[in-house]
């Protein structure tokens, strides 16, 4: 029996990378990373969703809607949520263009 990678099972379904349904599910898997990392952070700080709310001026039920995917996240709330759990962000920027 032959087994199917992960990558090989995302691009029978949703097209190569580059394409458009496959840049969508790329995306919305980074997103529930971060709103899972978020997730463990609270707690891992002891944290209710009320507490972390307060401490950087929302409330509950937006630290709620964050968690569970039901709002997108600004980059502003999301410096905020990472400076209230003592946490910081890395990532790269870099153009999809070629350079010759």
């Amino acid at each position: 029996m032959k087994g199917i990678t992960l990558d090989e099972l995302k691009d029978k379904n949703y097209g190569p990378l580059g394409t458009a349904k496959r840049d969508a599910l790329e995306q919305t898997l980074k997103m529930e990373l971060l709103r899972e990392e978020i997730k463990r952070l609270r707690k891992e700080n002891q944290l209710t969703q009320e507490q972390l709310g307060k401490l950087i001026g929302v409330q509950r039920a937006h630290i709620s809607k964050l968690e569970n995917n039901a709002t997108n996240i600004t980059i502003g709330t999301l410096m905020k949520v990472l400076n209230a759990l003592d946490a910081e962000i890395n990532f790269t920027i870099k153009s999809k263009k070629q350079v010759a």
